[in-house]
């Protein structure tokens, strides 16, 4: 049977991997008796994933993950006793059993992230908001991605606009630091998941490229706040 469970990633957890939070979650499945199912074979491994990991540094408040289990145990249940156990930033916000033969990846297509960064060319909020508009209303928005292909780094022109959903200056989040100097808060609807991800720090890289803000990107505090799939009409929660 198989288990939904959307968690949060806050505070010093964003610092751990992909890695080590999977071992973080079996300790505490193991420490608190868990019926997890194992995959045979000579090295059995727990039958969990987590869906579409962040990048390192990046907080949640939301998060999803699936195990499939060999007994049947109530949600809430499962809820307090895997909340007693696990760290400070790390906390279960719900769980539910699916009829799913899918993985929970293949549900997921779009990202709400909050992202704060400094700006050191803005002249008023007014020309801030003109310059996300402005962006957001170009045919094509070109990055470079780069990847390596044995020794050699290939670079490749990618147009992220259809992975952008939408762009909003959150204006009483932004704050003057000195003149011309910004510390700015966007929220932004961004693709996820297999059938295209951007993420947020080449959102920012394109804002940068294509504006005349002059973006701290490399320090910028990234926040996913939800999650989304994506139906006939509209965008819905997955859980």
């Amino acid at each position: 049977m198989i288990l939904w469970i959307r968690f949060t990633k806050q505070n010093f957890m964003k610092y751990i991997s992909h890695l080590d939070l999977m071992r973080l979650f079996q300790r505490s499945f193991r420490r608190c008796n868990i019926p997890i199912k194992y995959s045979q074979g000579f090295n059995p491994q727990p039958k969990m994933a987590i869906a579409n990991p962040l990048a390192l540094g990046t907080e949640s408040f939301e998060e999803y993950m699936e195990i499939e289990l060999t007994q049947r145990i109530p949600e809430d249940d499962f809820i307090k006793t895997m909340n007693k156990d696990l760290p400070e930033g790390i906390k279960i916000l719900d769980a539910k059993y699916v009829d799913e033969k899918k993985s929970i990846t293949t549900y997921i297509d779009w990202s709400h992230y909050e992202i704060q960064f400094m700006a050191y060319n803005v002249a008023d909020l007014d020309t801030l908001e003109a310059s996300i508009t402005g962006l957001l209303e170009r045919d094509q928005i070109i990055i470079e991605r780069e990847r390596r292909k044995g020794n050699k780094v290939i670079t490749k022109n990618v147009d992220i606009r259809p992975l952008i959903g939408n762009i909003t200056l959150s204006k009483d989040k932004t704050v003057e630091t000195s003149e011309r100097e910004y510390l700015v808060t966007i929220n932004c609807l961004l693709k996820s998941g297999d059938r295209g991800n951007l993420k947020p720090i080449d959102l920012l890289k394109a804002l940068d490229k294509n504006t005349n803000m002059n973006i701290e990107v490399d320090t910028a505090d990234i926040r996913r706040i939800k999650i989304f799939t994506e139906g006939q009409n509209s965008i819905e929660p997955l859980m």
